[in-house]
């Protein structure tokens, strides 16, 4: 699909939703990882008015017709899950803007809970995700804050490598690499275990790690 809208709920045609993340100076919202790991996700303003600033008005669980907005699917989700009328949390897979045009797998992600939050201005809404790892049988379990790679590590992998593999060139179809894996004692940590390598030479390594890149 199209990575062009930042918030995609499931509604039971995905086996999971999306989120496109940015941490970058000029993102538009405020997303984090906290030190535990999770995300923490800022909802999307309201569509711009004529004579509104979208900044200074409070983000919409409902549009001016009465159907949800995605902040209002994904805070539904989030209010079931925690009010025990869903049994699982909402699967989400993030997207993490790296550079103008270059989108990273961030990985997936469970949706625990919602705050409403004032910033100052008007109320937002911050979506907390912890991250996980998906198994066969539909199984999901936690995993280790150790084992995600930092937004500034990513940049700093892909500026020195040059948005290229490092092993043959190639500029397509690019992953995250451990050079050391994660399961031998790798570390996600510091760009000096990490780097870029493309499906094809990715796939010649065991116990890996792909983070796919895409562009758009």
């Amino acid at each position: 699909m199209s990575l062009q809208r930042g918030m995609v709920f499931s509604d039971g045609k995905r086996k999971y939703s999306i989120l496109l993340m940015s941490q970058r100076k000029d993102a538009i919202y405020k997303d984090e990882i906290n030190k535990k790991g999770n995300l923490i996700y800022e909802g999307h303003d309201a569509k711009n008015k004529k004579g509104l600033n979208s900044k200074e008005v409070d983000q919409p669980l409902e549009t001016p017709n009465g159907t949800w907005t995605e902040n209002g699917k994904f805070y539904k989700a989030a209010m079931d899950f925690k009010s025990g009328l869903k049994k699982a949390p909402e699967l989400v897979k993030v997207y993490e803007k790296i550079d103008v045009g270059v989108w990273s797998i961030k990985g997936f992600f469970q949706l625990v809970n919602v705050h409403k939050v004032h910033d100052g201005k008007r109320f937002v809404w911050r979506f907390h995700l912890k991250p996980v790892v998906t198994k066969i049988f539909n199984r999901v379990e936690d995993l280790p804050f150790n084992r995600l790679i930092p937004t500034n590590v990513k940049v700093r992998v892909w500026q020195r490598d040059r948005g290229r593999c490092v092993l043959c060139g190639s500029e397509e179809n690019l992953h995250y690499d451990h050079d050391l894996p994660y399961a031998k004692g790798g570390t996600s940590l510091t760009e000096k275990n990490i780097r870029l390598l493309c499906a094809k030479c990715n796939l010649k390594k065991s116990d890996k790690i792909m983070i796919f890149v895409c562009y758009l």
